[in-house]
């Protein structure tokens, strides 16, 4: 990973103490002057805060934010929060949502928001099955009983097209988050996010995967997004966001541990052990071949492209399908590459 080496707001903080007390009175004036030139930004979350966010909480912890004149402030999401829309209209200045096709069906439906990276390579949507019955492969899932939640609905429709199945060839059955109906037999396949390490134990050494990556739909998740207005009137702004979550990103990967004490000291409601047991998990999606060749964030044209037609081969956009370059862009991720860690 490239380095630069810059004066930050915290090593000079760092530098006054060690002069000692005698000089804080001109700490706080330092930190005053600081504050005045430090512009908080508002990152919308699709979801409640997790490990989906260690890189952003990594780098605000090591002032790569304030480095860029920026302090974060996170913004949790849930069942009644529309993140992208909260972007859209100028509350917060950057999102990141569990999914992809968020963005395509967003901008389908005319805001203006535009994706700059994608923080997972691949998307951990996951289909989990056990042994006893064991779905491996597409094939597998006819004559079998999906239990997904309504919202992933659309995720199985995708892959039973990409692959030829019809769809009265297999059972839906609506559940939320519960592992259960495999155990119970209600269900032969349950859904999932394979970073989800602690809802999945309890199906333990018997549990068969497939994700939805190697069944052909290839999403990307927690994709960062802005506005158009923000990329054409603060693009500065722009870069220096993306190149912090980046820089942090880096520092995950070198710092799973430190990186999950961050976390739960952030959130203490979550779990150390669960989240020490799913940082592997999160790390390997975040980093992998292809941003070990182009580095953290990276994305194609062609993978969106290919996202776009077979939503659209489904119905699923209001109107007409959104162009690819008006659901992303490059042109961030080019603007920063020094700075995006290229580890894989």
């Amino acid at each position: 990973m490239r380095h630069r080496t810059k004066l930050d707001r915290r090593s000079l903080l760092q530098g006054m103490t060690a002069l000692g007390a005698a000089f804080v009175g001109t700490r706080i004036g330092i930190e005053r002057a600081w504050a005045a030139d430090i512009h908080t930004i508002k990152l919308q979350l699709g979801w409640l805060a997790g490990n989906g966010i260690l890189g952003e909480l990594a780098a605000d912890e090591n002032g790569y934010f304030a480095e860029e004149g920026l302090a974060l402030d996170v913004v949790a999401g849930g069942p009644n929060v529309d993140g992208v829309a909260s972007v859209a209209s100028g509350r917060a200045e950057i999102g990141s949502i569990s999914s992809s096709p968020s963005l395509m069906l967003a901008r389908s439906q005319g805001l203006p928001v535009k994706c700059i990276a994608a923080g997972y390579q691949q998307h951990p949507f996951t289909y989990f099955s056990l042994e006893k019955n064991p779905v491996r492969e597409p094939k597998d899932l006819i004559g079998k009983t999906v239990a997904t939640n309504g919202t992933a609905r659309i995720l199985l429709q995708a892959l039973l097209a990409a692959n030829g199945i019809p769809e009265d060839q297999v059972e839906v059955l609506v559940m939320g988050a519960d592992m259960s109906p495999l155990l119970t037999g209600q269900a032969d396949v349950v859904t999932g996010w394979k970073t989800n390490v602690s809802a999945l134990s309890v199906l333990g050494p018997e549990r068969v995967d497939m994700t939805l990556w190697d069944a052909g739909i290839r999403l990307y998740a927690n994709p960062y997004y802005v506005t158009d207005r923000s990329l054409n009137e603060n693009p500065e702004q722009v870069r220096g966001m993306l190149r912090a979550i980046a820089r942090g990103w880096g520092w995950v990967h070198d710092n799973p541990e430190a990186a999950v004490d961050i976390l739960v000291s952030r959130y203490p409601n979550l779990d150390r052990d669960a989240e020490l047991a799913a940082v592997g998990s999160v790390v390997e999606y975040s980093f992998n071949e292809a941003t070990r060749e182009h580095g953290w964030g990276t994305m194609t044209r062609e993978n969106w492209q290919a996202q776009i037609d077979i939503y659209d081969r489904l119905g699923q956009f209001e109107g007409a399908a959104p162009a690819v370059d008006d659901v992303m862009t490059l042109s961030v991720l080019d603007e920063i590459a020094a700075m995006r860690p290229v580890y894989g």
